[in-house]
């Protein structure tokens, strides 16, 4: 049955989230993003997120889409997930696999109109790379992953078959993240007049210390011998920042490094722009959504080439690679970045992954999964 005989019947789609609307981050991002684009479908009678937090003001939602936010806690999210599937969906989809138990669950519960409902799993990166205990994988009827890196990593070690895998990289949004002066203000608050910047951007968690922020330290002292004025801008907040703040001091680059904190949505575009160079090279990035928003913005970027990063600039066809264990491969990319021109956005970014191009894939991947929904 295709999506469009199935538009007759208006399908209903349940999506459960850690976050999406009023969220931060480049999971929540993704899913807004997913969430847009299937509201465009003429398929689609209705959308419902479920996210288990809220952090932010909710901005507005698109049409025929309402996000309820679930009550605080495990079982509460779980109770909510459970009651709202009662109410009959045709799809539910799993924003992460820690939330597989609960939307096992809720396909369970949400047959509709005599249809069997199908549940779509959504993988990121680290999450799915190694064997997890979690129930309900027996359920997925279909995975989403964000790189090829992160489904194989998933296929590696769980044996769905390959034509019920998909892969739909993140986005950009190409009409806000341009190129644009450095707004002078931000250039006085962090020190960076006359100065050859190099940015990260990252959440500073004690449990995800792979993102290359110690081998960019590492990396600095060999930088600093061709690039005297140098400095390095670290933006994001969380519980590895004491960690860091000490491992610069005992270096001596706290005249080097600067760390912004948490950079609220509506000031990231003003803080990429500040930027020579933007890296974000580590080892457990499935994909890297900041690494598109910075050559939206005009800056070239330098991914990694042991992790997903290298897909977001398609394996260094829109940005430099480099080994984060190799100081010296890594210092010597980033050399080759800060030559490039600025502002300069890689041509086929916006083809490879603007927001048309992710809404025509999601809406492909859309008709495919309602499909296989049988009246």
């Amino acid at each position: 049955m295709s999506a469009a005989g199935l538009a007759d019947h208006s399908a209903r789609i349940l999506f459960l989230v850690s976050d999406a609307f009023g969220g931060h981050g480049g999971i929540a991002r993704f899913n807004c993003d997913l969430s847009n684009a299937l509201a465009l479908s003429a398929a689609l009678e209705t959308l419902t997120l479920l996210p288990r937090r809220v952090p932010h003001p909710v901005p507005g939602l698109p049409a025929r889409t309402v996000q309820h936010a679930a009550p605080p806690g495990k079982l509460g999210f779980a109770l909510a997930s459970g009651l709202e599937a009662l109410k009959g969906y045709d799809l539910i989809i799993c924003g992460h696999i820690n939330l597989l138990p609960v939307a096992a669950l809720a396909k369970r519960l949400a047959r509709h109109g005599g249809r069997r409902p199908r549940l779509v799993m959504v993988i990121h990166g680290v999450d799915a790379w190694t064997p997890v205990r979690v129930c309900g994988l027996d359920a997925v009827d279909f995975v989403l992953s964000v790189s090829h890196f992160t489904l194989d990593a998933f296929r590696s070690w769980h044996d769905i078959p390959a034509d019920r895998c998909f892969v739909l990289p993140n986005t950009t949004d190409t009409g806000i993240f341009v190129p644009g002066q450095r707004p002078a203000a931000l250039v006085l608050r962090y020190g960076l007049a006359g100065a050859t910047t190099i940015m990260g951007f990252a959440r500073l968690q004690a449990d995800e210390r792979q993102k290359g922020f110690d081998e960019m330290l590492a990396a600095l002292p060999r930088l600093m011998a061709h690039h005297p004025r140098l400095k390095y801008l670290i933006c994001g907040d969380g519980t590895d920042r004491p960690r860091l703040e000490a491992e610069v001091q005992r270096l001596g680059l706290a005249d080097r490094v600067v760390f912004a904190g948490y950079v609220p949505e509506a000031e990231k575009v003003d803080h990429y722009r500040l930027a020579d160079a933007f890296v974000l090279c580590g080892r457990q990035e499935g994909f890297g959504i900041v690494l598109l928003e910075a050559m939206g913005c005009g800056v070239p970027v330098v991914a990694s080439r042991i992790d997903g990063s290298r897909e977001a600039v398609l394996d260094g066809q829109l940005g430099e690679l480099a080994d984060p264990g190799d100081s010296a491969d890594l210092a010597a990319a980033i050399d080759r970045a800060l030559t490039r021109p600025r502002p300069f956005v890689p041509p086929g970014l916006a083809e490879a992954f603007g927001p048309q191009a992710f809404r025509r894939r999601a809406l492909a991947l859309l008709d495919t999964w309602l499909a296989t929904v049988r009246p």
